[in-house]
């Protein structure tokens, strides 16, 4: 029974890192674009829910809305900005999201401190099936995860926009040359991206503490999960997240969270070795 309690908590574990990792494998996956403010997105995406829900008293899908739309809007400013000028330069662009991600963390020191903040719990209470419990919250974010991974799915793959994504992804030059719009495109892409970093940031805020510090923490396992499950591929990613949640979580019912991420770590090491383009490929011609 303890092995199942723990695989069910994992399941919620893999979808708030499925979530974190969506925006990642977008943004570094099919950008090309390595953007150490990942976690900081998170971060802001969880304080514009404090200060949404907490602070203004609104409900708490306002809260992941303004998240979400901080995050883009935070996002597109730094792709038009800064970005733009700096693609095919991975390590200009690494130091250049990494100066951003420190700008962001200082923003939030300056106008909420350091003091931890509480977001209050917007769907309580435990549903308990054969002495297995789980809260009506993680229900809520496995599926909203669920429904944002089909979304991204429909959008990459079947919509115009999606189209011409993939088509930059595999020759840009020839993209622009038949019409397409690809600093627009490179535009929008990265803004949702970013909103994904901030909705992940959103759902995290009523079940862990909101610091200024509590998106690394996921920017490393996000990075974890797009290199496991192929860095080009969003089922990929999503079932990366599945693995490695489940396995955190199931380690660390024996041992201990510290013990179980280093064998996690340890075991992707050999998976990359063997595995160095990920477990799930995207077949291209």
């Amino acid at each position: 029974m303890s092995v199942l309690q723990n695989f069910v908590s994992g399941l919620n574990v893999s979808a708030l890192l499925m979530v974190a990792a969506l925006g990642l494998v977008v943004i570094f996956g099919l950008m090309k674009v390595i953007n150490m403010a990942h976690g900081e997105l998170i971060m802001i995406g969880a304080y514009m829910t404090y200060g949404t829900t907490t602070v203004l008293a609104w409900p708490f899908a306002a809260g992941m809305f303004m998240a979400f739309l901080s995050t883009a809007w935070i996002g597109i400013m730094m792709e038009r900005l800064i970005l733009k000028k700096l693609y095919a330069k991975p390590t200009e662009t690494l130091l250049a999201t990494y100066a951003i991600s420190l700008m962001l963390e200082r923003v939030i020191y300056f106008f909420y401190g350091a003091e931890t903040k509480f977001v209050a719990m917007p769907i309580p209470g435990l549903l308990e099936i054969g002495g297995i419990t789980m809260p009506y919250y993680n229900m809520f974010i496995i599926l909203f995860s669920l429904l944002l991974l089909f979304f991204t799915l429909y959008l990459f793959k079947y919509t115009n926009f999606g189209k011409k994504v993939r088509a930059i992804t595999q020759n840009r030059m020839m993209s622009a040359c038949l019409g397409i719009e690809t600093a627009n495109v490179d535009t929008w892409t990265f803004g949702y991206g970013a909103g994904l970093a901030g909705l992940a940031g959103a759902l995290l805020a009523p079940v862990i503490s909101v610091t200024p510090g509590l998106g690394a923490p996921y920017l490393t396992e996000s990075f974890m999960t797009v290199v496991v499950g192929g860095v080009q591929s969003v089922i990929g990613t999503a079932l990366g997240s599945v693995i490695i949640g489940e396995m955190r979580t199931v380690l660390g019912g024996f041992t201990n969270t510290v013990m179980a991420k280093i064998i996690v770590f340890v075991i992707i090491i050999i998976v990359i070795r063997f595995k160095p383009e990920g477990l799930f490929v995207t077949e291209r011609r």
